[in-house]
């Protein structure tokens, strides 16, 4: 009898595929054409695709656009190689269910070496997620880093808008991340494969922002030397994120709320009507209510727009956060080439102390500062930006000032199950702290 061995079990193109339907990652192969070559039995139960309805098809037609987005490698041709390479990714099923996927993606090479596709593996991780939500264990999401539970609450809001298509206004202070939260929405949206357009409403004069939203046909005003697109089409299929809204002239809240209402407009100097299908995302720094209130803001197009609100808390109602946050910062500096031991303690004491009036994008720009200033070395409260320097030498005695409020608190003691040193360590605080805070308050239970 022939001895069996791995490579003859192996090229054997059906054992090959019994032992890939038999994993429970989700598998498939395409060429450089984008035609699927394998799909395995997961990778069917995940997306709700038949492998028969999907084998010999272009990917993106056969999942109804890219299945990996805008991070497709493929989007424009066959790229010279691809190495191997890992991402999570927001997918849609065959029944337009958002799911949370970890995907793995390696090119492949013939005998002789040429490249002739890549190799997929994904794994579904919505309901892993979805638990170290529930039980407060998760540091980033989407792009967004943090496990304050105001964060968190963030975190379950933007999955809960995942399924639908809501308009949604982020209200904030300046360098809170609305942005960043907005792309996130789109990310983990239904139309994450599509354009996410922003455009800053508050940067351009009136006349110039009605063209930039709507576009203009050739010869409508002077300079109008072409027919251009504007941000609504370039958004089509996609979402449009209208940050500082509040700035927006009242000849354009009018026309905005047209397109809102019907989903039609017209450019510039056009007569032919545009129909568009655009979600969408709005921010804002200033109270929207109390602008609409003294007639700044049209009413109809607030309660049109502020269909979900979501607030984003300061830095300085996070601190637990800035540790987090400055090892992400430090993270990314190093993917891009730059060298840190880190920071020291007295250095993070500091920071952790500090108001923070520019909130997580001052945050940033003090660890890039302190990258530059410190040379290599351990970062120093000295290689701080000297704001930080200044309010070291002005700031109080250390006095009864919290670290705490009350909601946080319940929300903690909550999800601990009543368990305190589990709560103070969600809080980020010690144990010492949390008991203090709770015998001055009474009625936290």
């Amino acid at each position: 009898m022939k001895d069996l061995t791995l490579e003859t079990l192996v090229s054997d193109k059906k054992n090959l595929e019994r032992i890939l339907d038999n994993l429970s990652e989700g598998i498939f192969a395409h060429d450089l054409e984008r035609r699927i070559l394998f799909f395995n039995r997961a990778a069917e139960k995940i997306t709700g695709y038949r492998r028969e309805d999907v084998i010999g098809k272009d990917c993106h037609k056969a999942f109804r656009g890219p299945f990996c987005g805008g991070k497709c490698s493929f989007q424009d041709g066959p790229p010279d190689f691809i190495e191997h390479t890992h991402y999570p990714l927001n997918m849609l099923t065959s029944e337009d269910e958002s799911r949370q996927v970890e995907m793995s993606l390696t090119g492949m090479r013939d005998s002789e070496g040429n490249f002739v596709g890549v190799l997929i593996s994904f794994k579904d991780v919505t309901e892993l997620i979805g638990l170290r939500l529930q039980l407060g264990e998760l540091e980033s999401f989407a792009g967004i880093v943090g496990r304050d539970p105001k964060v968190l609450r963030i975190y379950k809001e933007i999955q809960h808008l995942a399924p639908n298509d809501y308009p949604v206004c982020i209200t904030g202070e300046t360098g809170t991340g609305k942005e960043l939260v907005a792309t996130a929405i789109h990310n983990e949206s239904r139309r994450s494969g599509e354009p996410f357009v922003p455009i800053n409403c508050g940067a351009l004069p009136e006349g110039l922002l009605e063209s930039e939203l709507f576009g203009h046909e050739k010869g409508a005003f002077t300079g109008a030397v072409r027919d251009k697109k504007g941000r609504f089409e370039l958004a089509d299929r996609g979402t449009l994120f209208l940050d500082e809204v509040a700035d927006l002239p009242k000849m354009v809240q009018v026309k905005l709320l047209r397109v809102l209402q019907e989903g039609t407009f017209e450019r510039v100097g056009g007569e032919k009507t545009i129909s568009v299908d655009v979600r969408i995302i709005s921010a804002a720094n200033r109270d929207l209510r109390h602008e609409m209130e003294k007639g700044a803001f049209r009413d109809d197009l607030y309660y049109r727009i502020n269909v979900v609100p979501i607030h984003l808390p300061p830095l300085r109602e996070r601190k637990a956060d800035i540790p987090l946050l400055v090892q992400h910062f430090l993270d990314k500096a190093v993917e891009e080439g730059q060298e840190s031991p880190g920071f020291s303690r007295e250095a993070l004491n500091l920071m952790a102390g500090y108001s923070w009036p520019g909130n997580v994008r001052e945050l940033q720009s003090s660890v890039r500062f302190a990258l530059v200033k410190c040379r290599g070395q351990i970062i120093g409260p000295k290689h701080l930006p000297l704001e930080l320097s200044k309010w070291k030498v002005k700031r109080p005695p250390r006095g009864p000032a919290r670290k705490l409020d009350p909601e946080s608190v319940r929300d903690a003691l909550t999800r601990s199950g009543g368990n305190k040193a589990k709560a103070s360590r969600l809080l980020g605080v010690g144990r010492a702290t949390l008991y203090r805070f709770l015998a001055d308050l009474p009625d936290v239970p």
